[in-house]
């Protein structure tokens, strides 16, 4: 067995930091939603292919030619779904963190504008929605910053929070060496943050959630309906909001514009939400106040 395994296996273990949620919460409750319209895998992008994984039509990807039923999938994120979801979140005075891809909101600042008046944060999802794994760090280096500077420039304020989604070995490092960001979502490993330490320096990481999440519409077996989706998010929030009368922590709910954004599974997002305000002691709240929060109280210590 190699003594210098990467891994972390155990975390924190039996023994959790309390968090301190303000007014002593018992669950801090993230709501991202992921806009990608417009970044995806695409002929008129330079791709050899276009977007076939992450489509409910599970067609095999086109090679060297465009998918149009693909693209028209996608484009009803953009151009009905997101629209949608802006208006549950308003009608209950509730804010999101979006994963903003940046050429996605390029080719959309309206939508871009529209979040930030809103009040909702704007934090990267990267600058194309591609698998970034073998992409050299030249060119992962160059998307970060476009993706930083076209969200500045749209939105009033560069991303403070980033999320690729499908990330690199180089991506962390990367962020670190930006020197701008608070967190890092990408991990799916627990349900509070917590600290590593990248090329010396302290990151926080704010770990995402693939099971309180949209994308299982796609995956089957997964969502048939919003009926499923919303028994699944009531139960996490149940259990949670039951542990955290000892132990609080967090639960995030992944959300797309493409999927969420339709009206049957709309209306189960907004019956979740209403679910999750009748409750007290919870703190609704957007991913860098989670972050804001959590280096105050729980500030990095060097071991």
């Amino acid at each position: 067995m190699r003594e210098d395994y990467p891994r972390d296996l155990v975390g924190y273990g039996n023994n959790l930091p309390h968090p301190h949620w303000p007014g002593n919460a018992r669950l801090a409750l993230s709501f991202v939603l992921n806009y990608e319209e417009g970044g995806e895998r695409s002929i008129l992008d330079g791709d050899p292919e276009s977007e076939a994984n992450i489509t409910e039509l599970h067609l095999p990807p086109v090679k060297g030619k465009r998918s149009l039923v693909a693209e028209s999938e996608f484009e009803y994120g953009s151009r009905s779904g997101f629209w949608r979801i802006m208006r549950l979140f308003q009608e209950r005075n509730i804010h999101f963190t979006c994963w903003a891809v940046g050429i996605a909101l390029e080719r959309n600042p309206e939508a871009a504008r529209a979040m930030a008046e809103a009040g909702h944060e704007v934090a990267s999802h990267s600058w194309r929605w591609i698998d970034y794994i073998d992409v050299p760090i030249e060119v992962e280096r160059e998307h970060i910053q476009r993706c930083i500077e076209t969200i500045e420039r749209l939105c009033g304020e560069r991303p403070y929070g980033w999320f690729t989604g499908r990330y690199s070995p180089n991506t962390l490092s990367l962020l670190v060496e930006e020197g701008g960001f608070v967190y890092s979502s990408d991990a799916l490993n627990d349900e509070l943050p917590y600290w590593v330490k990248v090329d010396d320096k302290p990151l926080l990481m704010v770990p995402y959630s693939i099971d309180a999440n949209d994308v299982k519409y796609t995956m089957p077996p997964g969502w048939s309906s919003g009926e499923d989706f919303f028994t699944y998010l009531k139960a996490t929030f149940d259990m949670l909001y039951r542990e955290g009368e000892v132990a609080p922590k967090m639960m995030t709910v992944g959300l797309h514009c493409r999927w969420s954004g339709r009206p049957g599974r709309a209306e189960a997002l907004a019956r979740f939400m209403d679910y999750a305000q009748s409750h007290d002691d919870v703190w609704i709240c957007k991913r860098l106040e989670i972050a804001r929060h959590w280096t105050e109280q729980h500030p990095y210590v060097d071991k």
